[in-house]
């Protein structure tokens, strides 16, 4: 599915959206502030769009698709904004589509169902949830932001997965529209559901290529009664991972289990002005945390504290007593990924994931990268899943820097699918990640997936250019004087 797609002239667009202002009027916006806002996510790859629409109805989303359909204008699906690889940007430009709005959120107690729109924010939906004393795990960094449509979008994680599990394992159905207009909803607000085939786990994680999600009902669990947080410093790398092998082998199941390499801890005191763990600066550290029933916490808390004890290479650990003090732990992990700017005006971000027995092994890479490209890697992320964040760090205006960041993270790519692991385990493909899909499938598979998308999108209208496309990040400058809400005063 290579090279751009045959879409209408300006010619045919301009007609388009002429009919679609006739039907929807105030709800089609093309002032080009609101269109520059809307022509990038968080990866800062922007390509402006002719028009933004932010639909009041089902009805205004029908008589959108169906025009775009008949006149062949991309649409790209948009929630906050906050992914990270591209895929809310209008590659091909024609019409987003922001269903940010759409954030109404209704819990049913006694089911333990939440009933949202795309656009309620994932932040929103745990406190609505835990207000009638349910929990809603999944819990990308991005929370107080992200959207349900973009978590479903790209099957978000976080740091709860170990545990837990994606925003797949909760989704127990979704409604929306296919490409030409028509409404659907797959599966139903039923435990069990079995009839046909299973095309609501076939959305989940399709970033917006195969249909427009506006609502899901989701699964809920019982709110963990206790919950206990610690920090543990390392003297490297190696010694923490170890740690981590020897907790699992224990068969303690930590709700989180966060890794911090030493150039992240770096990062981090720089910015803080003071040590991240205790008075050991650029110690190695991971983030701990247990849930469940008190009796539960209280036993699994006691064999981690006796194992920190018993390795080699622990620096100690620092146990919260507070809820306060739990969030004070928490502040490294939270501040670590702005922080590492430090290191470069730039980066590419890598959520890439491997087995447990190859964590040394990808660490200990991403230090021989370091090395031989002269670029900053600091890593950190989900080690109790595998599921790292291996951030290259380079100066956008430097092409000596750029040239070695493009190949550093080819480079990167390589190395994770031979240690048998996935070139993204949470962000998707989207733009970012395009060039390495034949790394992660072969042909048949590919040739699946696109045989997929040429069923339910013949013509190619949404989100297009993602996935499938080879594109070249470092080769499109990034926009940079937009500053974008989660960002706290960084531009």
């Amino acid at each position: 599915m290579n090279g751009c797609p045959s879409y209408a002239d300006r010619g045919q667009h301009m007609r388009a959206l002429r009919a679609l202002k006739r039907k929807l009027g105030s709800s089609v916006c093309t002032h080009i502030e609101q269109r520059r806002r809307a022509s990038l996510d968080n990866a800062r790859l922007s390509f402006m769009p002719e028009a933004v629409i932010r639909p009041e109805n089902d009805d205004a989303i029908a008589t959108l698709l169906t025009i775009a359909q008949r006149y062949r204008v991309p649409v790209t699906p948009r929630g906050a904004g906050s992914a990270a690889t591209g895929a809310a940007s209008p590659r091909y430009g024609g019409w987003v589509l922001d269903l940010s709005h759409w954030d109404k959120i209704r819990i049913d107690a006694l089911s333990g169902m939440a009933y949202v729109e795309a656009g309620a924010r994932t932040a929103a939906i745990h406190r609505a949830a835990e207000r009638q004393g349910w929990f809603y795990p999944p819990d990308p960094s991005s929370l107080e932001y992200s959207t349900i449509g973009g978590n479903i979008a790209c099957n978000a994680g976080g740091m709860r997965c170990a545990k837990y599990g994606v925003t797949r394992d909760y989704v127990y159905a979704l409604e929306g529209f296919v490409a030409d207009g028509q409404k659907v909803r797959w599966a139903s607000d039923l435990k069990k559901f079995a009839s046909g085939y299973n095309l609501r786990d076939l959305m989940i994680g399709s970033e917006g290529t195969l249909g427009i999600v506006t609502r899901a009902v989701l699964k809920l669990i019982p709110k963990p009664a206790a919950r206990w947080t610690a920090l543990a410093g390392f003297a490297d790398e190696a010694a923490a991972l170890r740690t981590v092998k020897s907790i699992a082998r224990a068969r303690l199941i930590p709700t989180i289990l966060e890794f911090l390499d030493r150039q992240t801890v770096y990062c981090t005191e720089q910015r803080a002005g003071v040590p991240v763990f205790s008075n050991r600066p650029k110690s190695a550290v991971l983030l701990i945390e247990l849930d469940g029933h008190p009796t539960q916490v209280r036993d699994d808390s006691k064999k981690l504290r006796e194992l920190l004890r018993q390795e080699k290479g622990t620096l100690g650990y620092q146990e919260a007593t507070t809820p306060k003090d739990a969030q004070a732990l928490w502040t490294v992990r939270r501040t670590c990924s702005q922080a590492m700017f430090q290191l470069g005006n730039a980066k590419l971000n890598e959520d890439i994931v491997v087995p447990l027995k190859s964590q040394l092994a990808l660490l200990r890479y991403t230090l021989a990268l370091r090395r031989r490209s002269g670029l900053a890697t600091p890593t950190f992320g989900h080690a109790a899943d595998g599921n790292f964040h291996v951030n290259i760090m380079y100066d956008r205006d430097d092409r000596r820097q750029v040239i070695a960041a493009q190949k550093a993270v080819g480079d990167l790519m390589r190395k994770v699918v031979e240690l048998g692991g996935a070139i993204t385990g949470e962000h998707g493909i989207g733009l970012a990640k395009s060039s390495f899909l034949d790394l992660q499938h072969n042909a048949a598979e590919i040739q699946a997936m696109c045989a997929i998308k040429k069923a339910l999108d013949p013509h190619r209208i949404l989100n297009p250019g993602k996935i499938f496309e080879p594109f070249d990040v470092l080769a499109h400058p990034p926009t940079t004087d937009l500053r974008l809400p989660w960002e706290h005063g960084k531009q």
